[in-house]
């Protein structure tokens, strides 16, 4: 197995002392982890930045076997973790991602909308310009797996914060009922955060 490919960093998982299992969204292939030896170091700690946008190449001899992952950064995300709220949404929708996608099935409308959503993010950190795209995000993904929303969320760049808010809490439920139901708590802590994050700033 040889890939080389652009991707979105979604999770980093910390693998004895100075090393890291990364999972990464391709437009190509899907989700791929794969092992980055020194990914704990202080050099590549700033590169494996969930939200980043790198170059990876994966290496194994099988397909069964993890691959040995190397990186190089394209285009860094990190100054928006100095806001609050941009945090909370990178990391509720890097999580997401990263838990609920089966491995190598590729997802290319939803690497395109994720990426187009950090994007918004980077553009407009305060949420007013992201916040129609989170929620369209996540009806997109629920689609995506086979969980269409019956109504789904109407809303855009129009929409005021009341019709907004209504359509996160929608696609949450859903999101709860079919893609977070068992050991993923902290996918959805993420999420609790985000909201709460987005009404004081709305408020």
């Amino acid at each position: 197995m040889h890939l080389r490919a652009q991707a979105l960093v979604l999770s980093v998982r910390q693998h004895g002392e100075h090393n890291a299992v990364v999972r990464c969204l391709t437009r190509e292939a899907g989700l791929i982890a794969g092992y980055v030896r020194g990914g704990r170091s202080r050099a590549m700690r700033p590169i494996l930045q969930p939200a980043n946008l790198v170059m990876g190449e994966w290496r194994a001899r099988t397909e069964d076997q993890l691959a040995g992952l190397t990186v190089e950064l394209v285009h860094s995300r990190a100054p928006l973790y100095s806001e609050p709220l941009a945090t909370a949404a990178l990391e509720w929708v890097t999580a997401l991602t990263a838990v609920v996608l089966p491995e190598s099935q590729p997802y290319p409308r939803l690497y395109g909308a994720l990426d187009a959503m950090l994007g918004a993010i980077e553009a407009a950190p305060a949420a007013r310009g992201w916040a129609v795209a989170l929620a369209r995000y996540e009806d997109l993904l629920l689609a995506e797996l086979g969980y269409g929303v019956e109504r789904p969320p109407a809303v855009s760049t129009e929409s005021g914060w009341p019709e907004i808010l209504a359509a996160l809490a929608l696609t949450g439920r859903e999101i709860e009922a079919h893609l977070l139901t068992d050991r993923r708590a902290e996918a959805l802590a993420a999420r609790a955060r985000l909201i709460e994050r987005l009404k004081r700033a709305v408020a």
